[in-house]
């Protein structure tokens, strides 16, 4: 950046600085702004920054292709829709090659004993992770595990123990207009400190890869490498973990969003448990409750969820939930829309006995509801390592390389006999760009059955430049057609 820009820039601080207090001057009894020096000189040297490496191009993850994250998991989806934008930091400057090979972020030790909380998208499939303490001590860090769906990352240092460690808060108590500060290393800058007020709570974004989180918005200033960081309350307490922000230029626009604490602390015990995250499953597929309906039932507005289908011998269905019923309340929480439904259900311990609200024909009843287990995410990395594979190779036009599946896995990710390859790593622009991430599952190839690394390799074998590839790929329990397109060298 020009020099005189920065120095411009710091002038005009300045100015504005000794203009605020020239006001509150003027204005004696006004109420005095929050002083956060004693916050940050608490809680600053439990934050660290984390480099995330990889020995080949830095994974395409699907929120964070390119450091930009597309509606629907990366998926083609409503092109007019804004880019929500992960703050996969790189460092100041770097060459095009370390942008390929290297994820900065931030991240915060949460127990003395080394224990470190991040995004996973700061640390996805990396060959390695180091953190650097504020000491200036860089440790290599072990990913204990993973959860993509709410996006948590759980690290492990050893440090000798005596780590500082932050205070962890209530993320449930927060209300609209409090005073909050993150920490972090926004564009490799370490230990920078920005402040706002929460702008609302509970707020779901509509994403297929994140319908489980209700986050906290913010207005605080955070940009590519706070990815991970702490949101701090006037307690100094960590009440969320910095996660995205919504652009339609990448750069900070006033909107920021941050996943709860309560909800990433509750990850971290299962992951540390059992190497995994446990979510609760109703057993409902709903929409929300639009004009049409609330006029064919008669409502008063369109508050609750619709179900539309029920999964047979599912909690929902043994309790007695149809089609047709209105979700109005779950576990005494009444729903104001369809979208906060599955945060709820998510965060309910499977086996947990739960009220659920419904109407139906005009009248309210209240229903017991069992619930059961979602499917674990089939992408998440725990305790027990990668996914075997027993051949592999790789497509240098399509940039990516892709694994044979054993029958066990097969069986793990629901597949039949001799279905699809595996996706081991994204080495090129065609597949990151196209939002695909190591672990996808390849079925399909331009209409053409794929069951191994043979067939893959003669379904794209002599792929010319300006040609487009159709893959049907499968995420978790969905599957979508991505088309790869060669870029033409001409």
């Amino acid at each position: 950046m020009n020099h005189s820009i920065l120095r411009s820039l710091a002038c005009c601080a300045l100015l504005g600085i000794a203009g605020a207090g020239a006001v509150q001057a003027q204005t004696p009894g006004a109420a005095a702004l929050p002083d956060f020096t004693g916050i940050v000189q608490k809680n600053a040297p439990a934050v660290v920054h984390v480099e995330a490496r990889y020995n080949g191009e830095r994974q395409g993850d699907s929120r964070s292709a390119g450091g930009q994250m597309m509606p629907g998991q990366g998926m083609p989806d409503d092109p007019q829709a804004e880019i929500l934008r992960r703050f996969f930091g790189m460092p100041m400057m770097p060459s095009p090659q370390e942008q390929k090979r290297t994820s900065l972020g931030s991240g915060f030790i949460i127990s003395s004993d080394g224990y470190i909380l991040t995004n996973n998208h700061v640390v996805d499939h990396a060959d390695k992770v180091t953190v650097r303490l504020q000491d200036r001590r860089t440790l290599t860090a072990k990913v204990i595990g993973t959860d993509p769906t709410y996006d948590i990352a759980l690290l492990k240092v050893d440090a000798g123990g005596n780590l500082p460690a932050v205070s962890i808060g209530d993320s449930r108590s927060l209300k609209p207009g409090q005073w909050v500060l993150a920490i972090g290393s926004p564009f490799g800058f370490d230990y920078t400190v920005t402040q706002g007020i929460v702008s609302a709570v509970g707020r779901n974004l509509g994403q297929r890869d994140q319908p489980y989180t209700s986050f906290i918005q913010t207005d605080v200033p955070i940009n590519r490498g706070n990815s991970g960081g702490p949101l701090f309350d006037l307690q100094g307490r960590v009440v969320g973990i910095n996660s995205q922000i919504y652009s339609n230029t990448g750069d900070y626009l006033g909107v920021s969003f941050s996943i709860p604490i309560d909800v990433a602390m509750n990850a971290v015990q299962q992951l540390k448990s059992k190497g995994y995250v446990s979510r609760g499953m109703l057993g409902v597929t709903m929409q929300p409750v639009d004009d049409d309906i609330v006029k064919a039932f008669h409502l008063e507005n369109g508050a609750g969820a619709a179900v539309v289908d029920v999964s047979p011998d599912s909690g929902a269905a043994k309790a007695g939930i149809q089609p047709g019923d209105i979700i109005l309340a779950y576990n005494g929480q009444p729903l104001q829309q369809a979208a906060d439904l599955p945060p709820l259900v998510g965060m309910t311990k499977p086996g947990s006995k739960v009220p659920v609200e419904i109407l139906r024909n005009g009248k309210k009843q209240t229903l017991d509801v069992t619930i059961g287990e979602a499917s674990r995410d089939k992408s998440a990395v725990d305790n027990q390592g990668a996914m075997p594979s027993s051949s592999r190779s790789g497509s240098a036009a399509l940039g990516l390389t892709v694994q044979s599946i054993d029958s066990d896995t097969r069986k793990q990710l629901g597949l039949k006999p001799g279905q699809g390859v595996v996706i081991g790593d994204i080495t090129g622009p065609v597949a990151a760009q196209a939002g695909l991430r190591a672990g996808d599952v390849i079925t399909m190839v331009n209409q053409q059955k794929i069951g191994s690394v043979a067939e893959f390799e003669a379904a794209t074998k002599g792929v010319k430049a300006g040609s487009t590839v159709l893959l049907l790929v499968r995420r978790g329990d969905q599957s979508s057609f991505v088309g790869l397109t060669v870029p033409d060298d001409k």
